[in-house]
């Protein structure tokens, strides 16, 4: 397996600094802290990667596209030079909230040229979503995406094997991160299935039993393709998650 990725959201610096305490012991096993840029939390992504990077020796901060206005240099440019973050991941990002929040008609393939543009030295991962539209039209993407600069793709979370080796067959030769993230509850898994059109297999159990199995699944199928792992373990027991899929 190429690496193994994992997401801690920042919720603020301490709680940030806890879950850094507790991935700490599977240092050798992970390669990448990634941070998402949750706009109702007080730490931007790159602020809570310069954290991480204290711990890690890689961090991905998450950048919104629709923050991203073209016509202006990249906000956290200074910032990530500063603390030498040298991969971000680009997304599109959900509107805010807060409608007070400038939000600007900026896509992902925008702020992908935009980072090689003026940041060439960084490494620029894309992302992908399965459950979106069609593998045709999100095959259309990921080669825009690909042609703008991504270096990589990190997948939305899989939850059947069968899926995920149809978009494997369609993706070879790309540096993937296949993702993974647990379902606990009935309420979570009715989540995922009305916001992100998840269809959960008949053999899917809402249970850290059947997660951890599961990731260990897509674990062996990543070293198999020479791929990379992404965990996102939300919701969870993030020390008895951990502790199951790397024993």
């Amino acid at each position: 397996m190429k690496r193994v990725s994992v997401e801690l959201v920042p919720r603020d610096e301490e709680a940030l600094r806890e879950e850094l305490k507790i991935v700490a012991p599977y240092q050798e096993q992970i390669d990448v802290i990634n941070i998402p840029d949750l706009l109702r939390l007080p730490m931007r992504s790159w602020e809570g990667a310069a954290v991480a990077q204290e711990t890690y020796a890689a961090s991905m901060p998450h950048i919104r596209a629709m923050d991203i206005d073209l016509r202006e240099e990249l906000p956290m440019k200074d910032f990530l030079r500063a603390h030498d973050i040298r991969e971000v991941l680009v997304i599109q990002g959900d509107p805010p909230q807060d409608m007070t929040h400038e939000v600007y008609p900026t896509t992902s393939t925008d702020v992908i040229r935009k980072f090689h543009e003026e940041m060439p030295e960084i490494r620029v991962y894309a992302g992908i979503d399965q459950y979106r539209s069609s593998m045709r039209e999100e095959l259309y993407r990921i080669r825009r995406k690909e042609q703008a600069g991504a270096a990589g793709f990190f997948t939305q979370p899989f939850y059947d094997l069968r899926y995920l080796a149809m978009y494997a067959d369609m993706l070879e030769g790309l540096d993937v991160y296949w993702g993974v993230s647990p379902v606990m509850t009935k309420r979570s898994q009715s989540y995922w299935e009305r916001k992100n059109n998840v269809v959960f297999p008949k053999s899917f159990e809402p249970t850290l039993d059947w997660s951890v199995d599961f990731t260990r699944r897509v674990m062996d199928l990543a070293e198999k393709n020479d791929a990379s792992l992404y965990v996102m373990p939300i919701k969870t027991n993030l020390e008895a998650y951990l502790k199951g899929i790397f024993a």
